[in-house]
């Protein structure tokens, strides 16, 4: 099963979106319906809604008055921590019914508008968030809900910013253009991601960069997702973690790499990685371990021990290395990135030992592989940097 959050601002057309989905097979949730669904009448939700805010926010006919409920929550926090703490664990409860009801192989859609607000983002595999500039979602609101521009704007600031949501966002559909051009992306989303996605981790099959060696250009969104995918490790590691670091190529700005972003979790004890529940719940995250692999290449000629995970999504190739806090291998990763952080001469050198290895037509296994001398040859110089300078690991 996969599990995708979406979201978006008032009038960015995320229900254009939910449809799509659902018409190409996802199961949706929708987080408003649900709203809804727990205060509906005869429910526990609306019982309790009524005993806290009294029978004035009910109609006539014994149903939620949702703007007699509105006019006494708004502006007050107090009041409205009350309403939450009544319908979001219900809400909650409702939603993990349906999921649990969801065929093995879905591609389950949390439709949630304060997705980015509530910080719900690292529980998903990814998150989908669908984006419009402000003047075109004034312009659909004031045709499609007769609402004023000033009433849209107000709306449109009291939400999380475009900013906020670019930074919980592993996809941005942009819906500024015409409606065709949107359903054609969420199209081409469905069959190129999220369902290979979904395989994959119902498979424990990670994504791999073909043997065909490109080098990419540096992106300047590396950081970003390196950030989005740390925050799931760190929520399904729990406790076991105690460094979480972005490392390797793409955590050197400037410096071009491999389109594969390398992470490395720190732990007290590799034994603590090799819990099987820890195991399990990685795969199911959609990080599974790839047991072959057990250890680096040392710099020193003892064994640098570690475990090593992949990632499903086929849009995002990543490398999550494992290893215990204060080793050598982890001491490594940390030292040899800031070195080249802050070495622009060592950055160029290596930038160009990158380059060279990738003329001779070398595969990415090979690659990998014939990068080991110059590492070799450098290590002195990195380690007389952080003595230098006074360098400490600093993971996390």
């Amino acid at each position: 099963m996969l599990r995708v959050g979406l979201t978006g601002g008032i009038g960015s057309g995320k229900s254009t979106v939910s449809q799509r989905l659902c018409e190409l097979g996802a199961v949706l949730v929708d987080a408003d319906r649900l709203a809804r669904e727990v205060v509906q009448p005869g429910s526990e939700g609306l019982r309790r809604v009524a005993e806290r805010f009294g029978e004035e926010v009910l109609d006539d006919m014994g149903a939620l008055n949702r703007a007699a409920l509105g006019k006494v929550v708004f502006g007050d926090r107090a009041a409205r921590l009350d309403l939450e703490a009544i319908t979001h664990p219900l809400i909650a409860a409702r939603t993990a019914e349906l999921v649990a009801a969801a065929p093995d192989d879905a591609v389950v859609v949390h439709d949630v508008p304060l997705l980015v607000e509530k910080r719900y983002a690292p529980a998903y595999h990814l998150v989908v968030v669908v984006g419009a500039d402000a003047d075109t979602r004034v312009k659909r609101l004031m045709a499609t809900r007769g609402m004023t521009e000033d009433d849209v704007r107000s709306r449109i600031a009291s939400q999380a910013a475009d900013a906020e949501r670019r930074a919980v966002a592993d996809v941005w559909l942009d819906n500024t253009g015409s409606k065709a051009a949107t359903l054609e992306a969420v199209d081409a989303l469905w069959h190129e991601r999220l369902v290979p996605f979904e395989h994959n981790v119902r498979h424990g099959i990670r994504s791999r960069r073909p043997e065909g060696l490109r080098l990419a250009a540096p992106d300047p969104t590396w950081p970003a997702q390196a950030a989005r995918l740390l925050d799931r490790l760190r929520l399904v590691f729990g406790d076991a973690l105690v460094t979480a670091d972005h490392v390797g190529s793409t955590a050197v700005p400037g410096l071009p790499a491999k389109d594969v972003v390398d992470l490395q979790v720190g732990v007290r004890a590799l034994a603590d990685a090799d819990e099987p529940e820890l195991v399990d719940r990685l795969r199911a995250a959609g990080f599974p371990r790839v047991p072959e692999i057990t250890s680096d290449t040392a710099r020193d000629d003892a064994p640098w021990p570690k475990r090593f995970h992949g990632n499903a999504d086929p849009g995002r190739v990543t490398h999550v290395h494992v290893r215990e806090v204060g080793s050598p291998g982890w001491r490594w990763a940390l030292m040899f990135r800031d070195w080249l952080r802050h070495d622009e001469p060592a950055a160029a050198e290596y930038a160009a030992e990158k380059e060279r290895i990738a003329a001779t037509g070398a595969s990415t296994s090979q690659y990998t592989l014939a990068k080991e001398p110059w590492f070799d040859a450098v290590a002195t110089r990195a380690e007389q940097w952080a003595e230098q300078t006074g360098w400490e690991p600093h993971g996390g």
